[in-house]
This record gives C-alpha cells, structure tokens and sequence, in this order.
C-alpha cells in the first residue's frame, strides 16, 4: 500500500477537493473511531474581516506544522472554508480544555509511574489505569496543537519516558505499558520538532534499543519500526548502529546483531507464526544495510552484510519463504538482491568476471590469477592444502578477508618472518634449558643417592665405633684393675714409656716394621679382582650393549624367556615386536663356543652373555623362536593378503557382469566412431585406456566444457540408469591397489614359513620330551588350522586370477601384460573423472537456476514499482515533506526500497550484452546439450 499523507496534527484526515469553481467541503476523522465516517462542520459564528481571518487562520496552520506543499493548499482554500475549520478546530480546543489537555498532566503521571516501578502490588484497575493514561498522552503527542509538543518538550517530558523505560521492572517491561511508552516516542517523532529533539538527545535511541530485550512481540515491533525509519533520516544511521553497538553490551551478546538473528530464527511458542516481527526485523537489517554509507560505499555493504552472514541469515531466509507472505517475500527479495548486486559489482574489480561467491572453487580460482605474480600469493596458497581438504571446504569469508594490498601483505611477511625467527631462537633456548634441568634433575637424583649411602654408612660406622670405643675403655679398665694389681711389688711399676716416645724416631719405626702398607694393597688388589669378576663378558660390545636395551624392555627374567618360549608362549609374554628383535640376538656359534668355555664361571658373566648362555642352552633356539613368530604373525598376515583377493575377485566379476557399464562402451563407441570417421566409422572396439583420454578432449564452444561433460549429460537424458555406475563397480578402487606381483610374494611367503614350521614340529618330535616342553601339541594343533586358512587363501587367489584373466579378455586386453592395478586403476581413474564432471555439470544447473530465478524476481518487482514511487518521494524528501508514520509505512512495506531495486534491475539489463563478449569466464549453459 502506499504511504498515506497526513495534512495537519489536529485533523486526522484533511480533504481538500477542489473541482473547478466548486467549493470544497471539509470533512475530519476522529482517530479512535474505527469505524469513521464524514460529517460536514457547518460554523456557529460570523466570519470576521478578511485580513482578521488571515491572521487567526495563519496561527491555526502554525500550531498544525504543516509542510510548504500542504501550507500552501491550505491558504488557497476560500474564506468560507478557512472559517469552517477555524471555528471546528477552536470548538474541538474548548471541549479538551481540562486538565489532560497540558503537558504537565502526563510528566507527572509518568514520573509517579516510574517511581511505583513494580506491578506486582498492583489492581489490575490499577494497570489498565496506567496504560490508558500513556495511550492518552500518545493521542494528545498526535493530534494536540503544536504548542502542546513544545510545551512537552521544554518541560523534558523525552527525558521523563526515556527514564521510566530504564527502571521499569520486568513486569512493566511485558505488559502493555512498555509498548505503550514507545507508542509515545514514535508519536513524538511525527513532529519535526519532536524528531529533531529525540535524535538530539544524547541517549534516547540507545534506551530505545534497549527495549529489544523484551519478549513483548508488539513492543519489539514499535522499537523495529522506530530505529528502521530513524535509519533513513540524516545523520540517524550513525546512530542506529552505535545503539546496537550499546544493545550488544547491554544485552552481553557475543556479536552484534545477534538478538535480532535468534529472534528471526525462532519458529516455537509465541513465534510460531509471527510474521509481523519477522517482517519488521528483515526491514531494519535491509534499512541499515542500504542506508547511511552503505548508500555509496561497497565496502561497507559488505562488511556489515556478513556480520548477519555469519550469524547465519541465509539458511534463516531460506526457511522463512515457508510462510508465504507477500510482503515478507519482498524484504527478503531485497535483500538477497542487494547481495548478488554487491557480489557483481566486486567481481567487476576483478577483471569483469562474474563469479558465485558461493562457489569456494570459482572465488579460489579468480583470486589466484588476481595476486599470481605478488607477495601475496605464496601467503594466500598457504590458507588451503589440496591434500588435506577438498577445496569445497574453502571458507569463503576467509578469502574475502585476504583482499589486501600487498603493502600489507609485505609488511605482514616481514612480521612474519620476525615472529618465526623469534619462535624459533625460543623453542632452542627452551629446548636447552630442558635438557639442562633434566641432567640437574639426573645429577641431583644420583647425588641424593650417593649422600643417602654415605649417610647410612656413616651412621652404621659411627654406632660401630660407639660399641667398639665402650668396649675398648671397658677392657682398659679392666687391664689397669689387672696391671695394677700384678705390677705391685714389681719394677714395672716405676717403669714410664711415654718418656720414651719423645726421644725415638717413632716413623722410622713405622716404615721399617710396619705391615699397613702390604695389606692395604691387598684389599685393593681383592677390589680389582672382584670389578673383573662382575665385568667378565665375551660377547661384542655393541652387540651387548643393545642386547641389553632389549631384555631392559622385555621386563622379563632368563628363566622366564626359556619358559614362554618352550610353551610357544600360551601366556603371551612375548610380543610380536620383541619377538622380531630376539631374532636378532639368536646365539652364534662363536659366542656358544666361547660360552661354553667359560661355563664353570657363570655367576661372573654379564647379563647379556648369561642370557645368551641360557638360550643357547634350548635344543634348536632358533627354530623355535622362528617358528613362534611365524605363528603369532600367521592371521595378521591372512587377514592383509584376503580383502585384496576378494576385492579383485568382485571388481572383476562386476566389469564383466556390469550392464551400465556396458551400455556406456557403447556409447563412448559411438561418439568416437561419429567423431572420427562419421555415423559409418568402422572401429569395432577401443582400448580400455582410451576412456581416460575422453576428459581431455575440450569444446570448440567452451573450453570448460569437455567431452566427459557433454557425455555425462547425454546418459542423464537418454540413459540415466548409465550415470548410476558407480554403484555396479563398488569394488574396483580398491582391486586398483592389488598388485600381482607382491599378493604372489606374500602367498610364497606364507607356503615357505609353513613348511619351515612342519620341517622343524617333525625334527621335535624326533626328540625326546623334557618337562615344560609344548612344542609338538601346540605346534602341531596350529599346524592343522593355519593349513586350512592358507589353503582357503590360495584357492580364493585362483579363483581371482581366473576371473580377472576372463575379464580382461572380455575388454579385448592381454591378460599376460595387463596387471590387475593397470587394468582397474584405468576404470578408477574414469569413475573419478567422471564424478568430478557430474558434479560439474551439477554446478552449472544451479547457476543457471538461480539465474532464472533472479529475472523472476525482477519481474516481479517490476509489477509493484508503480505503486511505490510515492514511497520513493517519501524516502527522499522526508526533511521536507513527508510524515516519520509515512516512513514506518513505507519501510513496514518495503516500498521504500522500490528506487534501489527499480535502479539494480535497470543496472543489471543494461550491460547483458557486452558481457556475453567482453567477459573472459564464458556461461557454460550456452552449450545447448
């Protein structure tokens, strides 16, 4: 619908019919009679002088705040008429002449409200009291005379609501009041004077965002509608996003926008079927998107575009046309029409070539022809590994944000490379320090040690010299009682040798007759005869040394390697690696030669020799050892060999048996004989490898397009059960992989260790028996059943070798050259080659689609561009001469996106042709298959 216009503040309607010498008839409508109807106003008073009546009626059309087009209407009008209105409009005054007629009524009524806060203790009277009190304050906002709007204005009423929206409680903020409240804001912002003191205001259309936190739809909808139409007045988008910037702190959203995604997203509850709030929020996101500096800039449209983008809009969109609502459906058409306009035009800095941003490969591929020869490029190529991920997986947006200039892409090398050198001087000097603290830790480990033996040696020693010392003075004690008692009497009694102590040559002494020296020799002489007993070895140093390393992994004493391995392991001590490296230290006849000459001094013998003496020790070690390997490796072994002969039995069967597969021989038969020699040609057949050369023969028309293309296209058309055949080779990329030559290795293998098994269970079974030996019982039970799995394998590997050969014959093939992986590698390459080009072709369907479906969309919009060039006029002139309820109509619409859509389709028509020439990335669809 269009946008109604609204010829004065006092008059709800104003109709100025004016037909030749007529006389028009003025009529009103009182706002809140739904059903209205027209009454004539006929004047109680005479009509003064003409100059009188001027006067008073220029003081009416003032306190209206009319625009200059309708100022003018109005003073056209004859005397008899101005009079009319002059006295209907003085009688409405004097019958609102009570006490809600002035400003200071409602500020008090909205401070005492705001004061009370909670509704909880409330009447319901008392509720619905309030409400109409503010939904009478939003009616006087409307049609009182303009000295009421300045009144409320000087009196800061703005600031009274602004602060009952900021303290109300929860209650409040649910219940009608709220919206009521915003009521009043939008009804203020009709006046121009209103408007400019609301966008004035320091805070107000941030407590206004701040209302979006309520669950109330309808007052959510007034908020919408409000920050939509403020959008498109001057200077207002600034603001509009600095208010979402506050409702995001506000609100603790993790990014902006993020509220008004959820709430567009939610389908359940009392949004199941609330298109309204849908339709009010898609027309802000495209106010803001297409307003402000997104009017002139790209850049800026794109920017904020994938913030809702990466919110996740697009799936929103699409699951919003299930409510088939036509004028939801119109803000949606915008804005993805704006989007493909946007993603045009950057394609056109781009060499002119349109691309689909929702392609990762085109947009991937355009980027890296654009920075091929800059310092961009190697950064650029290091943000996708083909190896690692399919390049479908390329996130787009990340690409979008690698347009720089290479300035900064130099500039973010040498950083770069800064960064690298400082990690690494770091991680070396971490590194460093690591090895560092480990060998103090080591060091300090075997310090503690080393103190902890000398302190308990120490504190043995001491207590034994305590004891030796009480012993000592007890025997001196007793040998003075004792020397006492016989010397008396005696010369010995006054006999004193310290006297002579200090007249002899006491060290002369000591070194002619003392025997220390000898002994202490001796001790050391015992010490280095007990080190070369503990080191006595016989074995190579290296060999010892990580034999070793071995039994230190094992964890498993002499005696229990003897036993697992004459009970073939039941206990599964020995793992199949370490079994692997005991192979390696199987005794030598040097080593058992000289093991054994040295057996009578096997409690001297290092753990390495004393091992191999021990196993050496076993009747056939060796073989034993061997044969345990071959069993705990046999079903490992089995199991690798038995999916490659399965696999090449079924892929060859389903080549052979294959009917698609066939009916695309023939096919491919045909395009080649057509092609080469006319609808005659005279080739009976083709080799199998001619099928991979298809993909490279390209189109004259387009050299995307290939023959592969153009064939896929044909199966889908005329034999569509064709293009289902990878479905019938299910197989044969994994037969692909078999080569012969290594699957007959492998089965030699198996067949010679299994004779070595039987060779050596016939040798033990010769023996005699010794107590613990399980050789033969276990041997001879793994025997039967290792035989039967083998000779299963080798029977199932015929069978294959049969029918891949009959396979290969079918094709027409040498079967004595053609191995299995040259043979079935050529039908693996094709069925990837082939897939590629479906997929393809896939992508050029859906260009084409959505190509169509944008010129519906178009003419679609064509239809309603009529009806919204007064909206266009509104949007455009709306300083001058349009109403802000005349803004949140058109926005509410979308009418008032009617010259950008009018303007996207004219842009896009007109350069159809040229690009059909000038543009390097031709349409692949031209190709009429």
């Amino acid at each position: 619908m269009a946008p109604r216009k609204r010829g004065g503040r006092g008059l709800s309607l104003l109709c100025c019919c004016l037909k030749k010498s007529d006389h028009p008839e003025i009529t009103y409508r009182l706002r809140h009679d739904s059903n209205f109807t027209l009454q004539p106003m006929e004047p109680t008073l005479p009509m003064p002088p003409t100059e009188e009546l001027d006067a008073m009626f220029t003081e009416l059309v003032d306190e209206l705040d009319l625009t200059e087009k309708h100022r003018e209407a109005m003073f056209a009008l004859p005397a008899e008429k101005k009079w009319q209105i002059y006295c209907s409009k003085k009688k409405e005054q004097e019958e609102n002449k009570g006490a809600t007629s002035w400003p200071e009524f409602y500020i008090d009524q909205i401070n005492s409200m705001a004061a009370r806060k909670s509704l909880l203790a409330m009447e319901k009277e008392d509720e619905e009291e309030r409400s109409k009190t503010i939904e009478s304050l939003k009616t006087a906002l409307r049609t009182q005379p303009m000295r009421f709007v300045t009144r409320f204005i000087d009196l800061d009423g703005l600031t009274c609501i602004l602060n009952f929206l900021k303290t109300m409680d929860y209650e409040t903020t649910e219940s009608q009041i709220h919206t009521s409240l915003i009521g009043c804001i939008k009804a203020l912002m009709n006046n121009s004077q209103g408007r400019a003191h609301v966008l004035a205001h320091s805070e107000s259309i941030n407590i206004i965002a701040q209302s979006l936190a309520t669950e109330n739809i309808k007052t959510k909808v007034a908020v919408l509608e409000i920050m939509g139409a403020v959008c498109l007045v001057p200077g207002g988008h600034k603001k509009i996003l600095e208010a979402m910037l506050h409702y995001q702190k506000f609100a603790c959203e993790r990014t902006r926008f993020q509220t008004l995604l959820n709430d567009l997203d939610k389908s359940t509850g009392r949004y199941r079927d609330e298109v309204n709030l849908k339709t009010a929020i898609m027309s802000f996101i495209n106010a803001v998107l297409s307003q402000g500096a997104g009017e002139t800039s790209l850049e800026f449209r794109i920017h904020l575009r994938y913030e809702f983008l990466m919110l996740g809009i697009q799936p929103v969109i699409d699951k919003l046309r299930s409510h088939e609502n036509s004028t939801l459906d119109r803000h949606l058409d915008f804005f993805e029409m704006l989007r493909n306009e946007d993603e045009l035009a950057l394609a056109k800095r781009f060499e002119n070539v349109h691309i689909d941003t929702k392609s990762a490969t085109q947009v991937f591929d355009l980027i890296r022809k654009r920075i091929n020869h800059t310092d961009a490029f190697p950064h650029f190529m290091s943000g996708h590994d083909p190896d690692v991920a399919p390049l479908e997986n390329f996130d787009v947006k990340n690409v979008v944000r690698m347009l720089v200039n290479e300035n900064e892409v130099k500039q973010w090398k040498e950083q770069a490379e800064k960064m690298r050198k400082e990690h690494n001087e770091l991680q070396q000097k971490l590194e460093k320090k690591e090895r560092e603290c480990d060998a103090k830790a080591q060091e300090k480990e075997e310090m503690m040690q080393t103190l902890n033996k000398m302190k308990e040696k120490l504190e043995k020693e001491s207590s034994e010299h305590k004891l030796v010392k009480q012993q000592v003075s007890d025997l001196s004690a007793q040998i003075h009682e004792m020397s006492n008692n016989k010397l008396e009497g005696t010369v010995w009694l006054d006999l004193d040798d310290i006297r002579v102590f200090k007249q002899l040559d006491l060290e002369d002494i000591e070194k002619t007759f003392s025997a220390y020296q000898r002994q202490q020799k001796e001790s050391e002489d015992d010490t280095v005869t007990s080190k070369k007993v503990r080191e006595l070895s016989v074995v190579d140093g290296r060999r010892a040394q990580n034999c070793n390393i071995l039994l230190t992994k094992l964890k498993l004493s002499n005696e229990e390697i003897k036993r697992a391995i004459l009970t073939m392991d039941e206990q599964e001590d020995l793992p199949k690696d370490m079994l692997e490296q005991l192979l390696k230290f199987v005794p030598e006849k040097s080593d058992v030669d000289l093991l054994e000459e040295h057996k009578h001094e096997l409690e001297r013998m290092a753990k390495a020799d004393r091992f191999l003496y021990e196993m050496s020790r076993i009747n056939h070690y060796q073989q034993r050892l061997q044969s345990l390997y071959f069993k705990k490796k046999f079903a490992e072994r089995i199991a690798e060999i038995k999916p490659k002969v399965e696999a090449l039995s079924k892929a060859s069967k389903e080549v052979f048996q294959s009917r698609n597969l066939q009916q695309l021989l023939e096919v491919v038969l045909a395009f080649g004989n057509y092609m080469n020699k006319g609808q005659r040609g005279n080739a009976f057949g083709f080799k199998v490898s001619s099928l991979n050369k298809i993909a490279d023969t390209k189109s004259s028309i387009d050299k995307n397009v290939t023959l592969l293309h153009y064939l896929i296209t044909i199966l889908e058309q005329k034999y569509p059960k064709v293009s289902l055949i990878h479905e019938d080779l299910r197989d044969v990329p994994e037969a692909a992989k078999v080569n012969m030559t290594e699957l007959e290795k492998d089965i030699n293998n198996l067949r010679t260790g299994l004779k070595s098994v039987e060779t050596e269970l016939e040798y033990q079974k010769s023996q005699p028996q010794t107590n613990g030996d399980k050789f033969v019982s276990v041997v001879s039970q793994f025997i039967t059943v290792a035989g039967f799995s083998f000779s299963e394998v080798e029977d199932s590997l015929q069978d294959a070798k049969d029918l891949f050969e009959k396979a290969v014959k079918h094709f027409g093939e040498d079967a004595t050259r053609m191995q299995p992986d040259e043979f079935f590698g050529i039908f693996d390459q094709f069925l990837q080659a082939f897939s590629e080009a479906k997929q393809d072709n896939e992508n050029m369907r859906r260009r084409k689609e959505e190509e169509e479906r944008r010129a519906r969309m178009e003419a679609q919009l064509k239809e309603q561009r009529e009806k919204e060039r007064k909206a266009r006029k509104a949007k455009e002139n709306c300083e001058e001469d349009g109403e802000f309820d005349d803004l949140v109509s058109a926005l509410r619409s979308g009418e008032v996106f009617d010259k950008d859509l009018s303007k996207m389709k004219h842009n896009r028509k007109r350069p159809g042709k040229q690009s059909a020439e000038s543009s390097r990335e031709r349409p692949i669809t031209k190709l009429n298959f």
